[in-house]
């Protein structure tokens, strides 16, 4: 058990630091005072309908699935320690 206990900290810390970084590459979703210019966002242009593949949509994608990770591998690190039963 100490084992996966350790194989499951080192993977609940490169979790940690894989959402960490991927919410710090995304951008800002706040427009600030260009709000006031009446720009709709641009969602029905061609970049808009192709979101999933762009640089956003792929940092989007990877923020939820390390954010699972992290849940699941804090679960199972909880679960582990004996803490849990």
């Amino acid at each position: 058990m100490k084992a996966a206990r350790i194989i499951f900290i080192v993977l609940d810390i490169l979790a940690c630091i894989g959402l960490i970084v991927t919410v710090m590459m995304q951008e800002s979703k706040s427009k600030g005072l260009g709000v006031l210019s009446g720009d709709s966002g641009g969602s029905d242009t061609f970049y808009g309908k192709t979101k999933g593949r762009t640089k956003e949509g792929i940092l989007k994608k990877l923020t939820t699935g390390f954010a699972i990770a992290f849940a699941v591998f804090t679960l199972v690190l909880y679960l582990l320690t004996g803490r849990g039963a």
